[in-house]
């Protein structure tokens, strides 16, 4: 901090001040001593081992509101995947650019399954680029579950990787309501690049009561957070 202050001619206050938006804005994130600027994702095999316990308690719950019938846009991710596995026997139609979850429930025939076109990103197993966002300007769904990497105290749904931001922009705009899918290591999680705001979500699934700035902010916005088991006021 001090080093930082004396070479851009700024008091120490200015440079935590600016530091403070920027994390807010999703650019960077603060450590002791500084901050360090977010790269892109895990690969999905590695991030699909972590936290597996609380991903099934939020998509067990995230599929109880979903009703026979409906149609439903899964993002990519690995909670969204948990879900997919909640979904078997159910008679809905699955929209997606999430290749697990088309692996998953492709055997599964009461299952109407849309696989939306794309550009593969192998490592993180989703399609993305103009030909997904185009397919989805031809869709409706009732419902999106909606994965992210970190959500700042003001509301704001983040991504770590760019390219992403259009086709998940392309989702909410394709849904009837939006829910996120967030565990607790995502208050705040990381993320350079903003998704959306609270306005555009109607609901937060997660496995734990999150943070109390961040929880008002949903709340200012209309949103509803719902705690797996129960519903968060």
């Amino acid at each position: 901090m001090t080093d930082l202050s004396e070479r851009l001619g700024v008091s120490p206050a200015t440079i935590r001040r600016d530091l403070v938006k920027l994390e807010e804005d999703g650019l960077l994130t603060r450590v002791h001593g500084g901050a360090v600027v977010e790269e892109g994702d895990q690969p999905f095999a590695e991030v699909a081992e972590v936290r597996v316990s609380e991903k099934d308690a939020i998509a067990e719950r995230a599929a109880a509101m979903i009703e026979d019938g409906q149609s439903v846009l899964l993002d990519i991710g690995t909670t969204a995947y948990r879900l997919a596995r909640q979904l078997h026997g159910r008679r809905l139609t699955v929209i997606t650019s999430n290749l697990v979850v088309y692996e998953e429930l492709a055997d599964d025939e009461g299952i109407e399954l849309v696989l939306l076109g794309g550009m593969v990103r192998r490592e993180y197993r989703s399609l993305v680029g103009f030909l997904t966002e185009d397919n989805l300007r031809q869709l409706h769904a009732d419902w999106l579950f909606l994965g992210t990497s970190g959500v700042r105290p003001g509301g704001q749904v983040m991504d770590t990787t760019v390219v992403e931001v259009p086709v998940k922009r392309a989702m909410i705009k394709a849904s009837e309501k939006v829910a996120l899918l967030a565990d607790t290591a995502k208050f705040p999680g990381h993320g350079m690049a903003k998704v959306c705001g609270p306005e555009d979500l109607d609901v937060v699934v997660t496995n734990a009561p999150v943070d109390t700035a961040t929880r008002a902010s949903l709340q200012e916005a209309g949103v509803e957070v719902v705690v797996a088991g129960r519903v968060q006021t």
